[in-house]
């Protein structure tokens, strides 16, 4: 399965250890997005400087979902711009490989934050899936923190997606890049 963060950090989050519906950034949930409640389903703290937190509406499971809200939080010197790169990069590889891949980044200067708005597939197992994403960087004390949502869709419905996204996208990453966002607070 397609995990939505495509960088090293997120294969050790996926290998380390998982601590279900406990809160570890200071935002238990649940978060309202662009009308839709999302609440903590998943969270990991596999490396000393790395949190993640994956939020589902009421009826989805991380494990097959139409939509996720995401929160991650780095410390340890990464900038948000790093991070955009990070993702970036890891796309221009997979385009290799997966012919719906497809990116752009989008710079609030005003904020020094980056959103990276991308499209990617996986038809590694008996089910396609594709998958959107926006991921909007922002710094917070001591590191950075990542706000994101995701969308899927699953075989037939992977088609419907990617027939949907031109009406919807621009009116997710505007709700998403003008969503007042919850304090990250790691003790």
């Amino acid at each position: 399965m397609i995990r939505s963060l495509l960088t090293l950090m997120t294969i050790a989050a996926l290998s380390g250890p998982a601590l279900a519906q406990e809160d570890a950034v200071g935002v238990p949930g649940p978060i309202v997005y662009d009308g839709e409640t999302f609440a903590l389903a998943w969270t990991s703290n596999p490396m000393e400087d790395f949190y993640k937190q994956e939020y589902v509406p009421a009826g989805q499971t991380v494990e097959a979902y139409e939509q996720m809200f995401m929160v991650d939080v780095f410390f340890g010197g990464q900038t948000v711009e790093d991070a955009a790169a990070t993702v970036i990069d890891s796309l221009k590889q997979r385009q290799e490989t997966d012919p719906v891949v497809n990116f752009a980044m989008i710079e609030n200067e005003e904020t020094g934050e980056l959103i990276v708005d991308f499209l990617l597939s996986d038809s590694s197992t008996e089910t396609l899936i594709v998958e959107w994403n926006a991921y909007r960087y922002v710094p917070v004390d001591g590191g950075i923190a990542m706000f994101g949502i995701s969308r899927r869709g699953y075989d037939d419905g992977a088609g419907d997606l990617l027939i949907a996204l031109k009406d919807w996208r621009m009116d997710a990453i505007q709700a998403l890049a003008g969503m007042d966002l919850p304090e990250v607070v790691v003790e």
